[in-house]
């Protein structure tokens, strides 16, 4: 029975929002992140034009078709597969087929690899890490002065990667199997920013280059850029899902989070690693109270508490013990104006989300502090 009332019954995550700017499988990173208890903000920054109605894909294809490449890079799976199929919705997939089968064909990783040989060729190699970078390395140590290598492009950046065969002396034809453009609706992307600069959010997720640079750009627009960029830096987790979705970020001298393995998966468990180590647990009356985003676990019971109430509890826990004045508290309570009264509606409803008599105390004509128990906090601090 000990045991069964040690178990908590909400993921990881209970308590936490994180934003995703993904437009491609949002849904599936949506349901991972809820199922591990978070509350998921959607607001897809850019959009993706389709491949059968792209012009730039089509004109790449005809180019490469009318003249062979010596050497063909595949990077993405889907991106591959893509090609092929687009190139047979225009009557070309034959003939682009005919040609790749006679082209050395380096694959980024395994899943490229089965793409490719599922459309009846064979890759030259593959590296175990699934990097880009050492697919450079190896071009770069044979020689590519005077080649011409098709490079599918999958809406990254790829920075370096075409500058270096280049400078090489390569000829290289990108192959634009995805392109980007920012989204018709701008008002999830508006949301999003706005919930990030107010810190209503806990973490926002980037699974693409172009998603992270969009986001930028609309702050930019919108006059939020240094505010976005500061939320990021301190108070919001930005997690990417590798080190190319961290450019555009870095750029901005924003610090993101990453998985090892370069998948949606790894990137939810870095949020479950990160988020719980960032939220604030103290020993208050008797209890082990827990901060999150927008929720409060009080032993291991998550108890959801309006915003008002959480600017309150933070106000609170910034001197845990310490008697914090009504006129701070107002100051700390969005919109509040000038009533005093406004705060003590917003701790009655606190308390009540609480849900556990004497967390916080009422200190007669000063104010309000967490009832701290100092003899508690090794244990806490050890556990």
């Amino acid at each position: 029975m000990d045991d069964e009332r040690q178990r908590p019954d909400h993921g990881p995550l209970a308590g936490f929002t994180v934003g995703v700017t993904a437009a491609r499988r949002a849904d599936e990173l949506g349901a991972l992140l809820e199922r591990r208890g978070a509350a998921v903000l959607h607001a897809p920054a850019l959009r993706i034009v389709p491949l059968a109605d792209d012009g730039e894909l089509l004109a790449a294809t005809e180019e490469l078709i009318e003249r062979a490449p010596d050497i063909a890079v595949a990077t993405t799976a889907i991106g591959f597969r893509g090609w092929v199929e687009a190139a047979d919705g225009w009557g070309l997939g034959e003939r682009l087929l005919a040609r790749l089968g006679g082209v050395r064909i380096l694959a980024r990783g395994p899943k490229v690899k089965g793409a490719i040989r599922a459309a009846g060729l064979t890759e030259e190699w593959s590296p175990a890490s699934e990097s880009l970078a050492e697919v450079l390395d190896r071009l770069l140590a044979e020689g590519v002065d005077g080649l011409r290598i098709a490079v599918q492009l999958h809406g990254e950046p790829l920075p370096g990667f075409v500058e270096s065969l280049r400078a090489g002396g390569a000829e290289v034809v990108g192959v634009p199997v995805y392109r980007w453009l920012p989204p018709e609706d701008l008002g999830p992307v508006d949301r999003l920013l706005d919930a990030t600069v107010s810190r209503t959010l806990d973490a926002v997720t980037f699974t693409s280059a172009p998603a992270a640079a969009s986001l930028l750009s609309r702050a930019g627009e919108r006059g939020l850029l240094d505010d976005l960029v500061a939320a990021l830096g301190h108070d919001v987790l930005p997690a990417c899902v590798g080190p190319v979705t961290a450019l555009p970020l870095q750029g901005h001298g924003v610090d993101t989070v990453q998985p090892e393995r370069f998948r949606l998966g790894p990137l939810v468990q870095v949020l479950c690693r990160e988020l719980p180590a960032r939220a604030r647990a103290l020993p208050v009356a008797g209890h082990r109270v827990e901060i999150r985003g927008h929720a409060v676990l009080v032993d291991d019971e998550l108890r959801p508490v309006p915003p008002a109430g959480m600017s309150l509890l933070r106000a609170l826990a910034r001197r845990p013990g310490w008697v914090v004045a009504r006129a701070d508290l107002l100051r700390a309570l969005p919109g509040a104006g000038r009533d005093e009264h406004a705060v003590e509606t917003a701790m009655a409803r606190l308390r009540g989300a609480l849900g556990a008599p004497g967390l916080i105390q009422t200190v007669v004509k000063r104010g309000y502090r967490l009832a701290l128990d100092p003899r508690a906090e090794s244990k806490y601090a050890d556990a």
